[in-house]
């Protein structure tokens, strides 16, 4: 299984990817780095390099989205999502792999 973005969550890349006029081949690259309070965190940027050796590549809602073979362990099953509401505004990860998360939700341990 891999990861999921949501339709939600879709759409506000589609709405970044708009508002910042990014060519029609950047994609958005989901990752893990050492670091952060419980160890690991996630990124997300927007990227055009992409290597069939250490990347997979997937299709959300007519978002292409690109994780390293090593990031694709930890994130297995994870569903990235959009929150918008009064006390707080970002993307979220549900993460089935992780042991530990932060306060913050933005790092995990595995």
């Amino acid at each position: 299984m891999a990861m999921m973005l949501t339709e939600r969550a879709a759409e506000e890349v589609k709405r970044v990817c708009d508002q910042q006029k990014f060519e029609d081949t950047m994609f958005l690259r989901v990752g893990v780095a050492g670091g952060g309070c419980s160890g690991f965190s996630y990124t997300l940027g927007f990227d055009k390099e992409f290597d069939d050796q250490a990347d997979s590549k997937y299709d959300f809602h007519g978002v292409n989205v690109v994780v390293d073979k090593k990031s694709a362990l930890y994130l297995d099953g994870t569903t990235i999502d959009w929150f918008d509401g009064l006390e707080k505004r970002g993307f979220t990860f549900d993460n089935p792999n992780a042991v530990k998360t932060c306060g913050c939700g933005s790092s995990f341990q595995a």
